[in-house]
């Protein structure tokens, strides 16, 4: 039995798995973008912050924020790993909306243990990512994925192959749907203007609006130019 100093809660869980992402976006992972994550004021992180650091799971950099260390990536991973099986088992087997499962991963995540995920995994063949196109770790270890970039770096008549969307907020996921935004999918930049915070895109015969922030969460593996989606094998995208 693991002993009181090595248990982490489930509180300490959500907060390694959001520094974890910030970190891998930003470098750091500040206060504000924490409490912004998790749905808290700023204050209220603080406490919990301290705990994280007095265990030996994050390290501070004054003026910077904060980063995970080796143990506490190893827990963050370990999270991020059941959350992502999650998804995939309350898609592929039960049926939910690819948009709402992420809210019903964060709960189922935490009450998962070793075994059962083993045998998740084993019932779902092993996937390689979340419906969401995220790459689920094995072994301890972080999953690379496929190459991709933002949607926000390509360039007016640009096209790329939707890999991943990489943040799974409730709203977010459900817009995304609507407009056919999805892992798989065409999508071409018909026009990026960031001084009036607009870009167009073309998904099949849709088109759409968003704005950088959203163009930047969506992740694609930029086709070639001369390749005009010649080839039927990898570089053709789902319908």
């Amino acid at each position: 039995m693991a002993s009181k100093r090595n248990t982490v809660s489930s509180e300490a869980e959500e907060y390694l798995e959001v520094i974890y992402k910030l970190e891998e976006r930003n470098g750091f992972a500040k206060t504000l973008e924490i409490a912004k994550q998790l749905g808290l004021s700023p204050g209220s992180v603080t406490n919990t912050i301290e705990n994280l650091e007095k265990r030996n799971l994050i390290v501070h950099e004054l003026y910077k924020g904060v980063k995970l260390t080796r143990r506490g990536r190893k827990i963050a991973l370990a999270v991020i790993r059941k959350h992502r099986l999650s998804e995939r088992l309350l898609t592929d087997i039960l049926g939910m909306d690819w948009s709402q499962v992420h809210e019903a991963a964060c709960r189922l995540e935490h009450g998962i243990s070793e075994e059962v995920l083993r045998l998740m995994e084993k019932a779902l063949d092993y996937p390689a990512t979340c419906p969401h196109g995220n790459p689920i770790p094995t072994g301890g270890r972080e999953a690379s994925g496929e190459r991709s970039e933002p949607l926000l770096s390509l360039r007016p008549g640009e096209r790329g192959v939707i890999i991943k969307i990489t943040e799974e907020g409730k709203e977010v996921l459900s817009y995304f749907k609507r407009l056919g935004l999805t892992p798989g999918k065409l999508v071409k930049v018909e026009e990026r203007d960031l001084a009036s915070g607009i870009v167009r895109v073309r998904v099949g015969e849709n088109e759409a609006y968003m704005n950088p922030k959203l163009a930047s969460i969506v992740n694609v593996r930029k086709l070639r130019k001369q390749s005009r989606m010649k080839s039927s094998g990898r570089d053709k995208p789902s319908n």
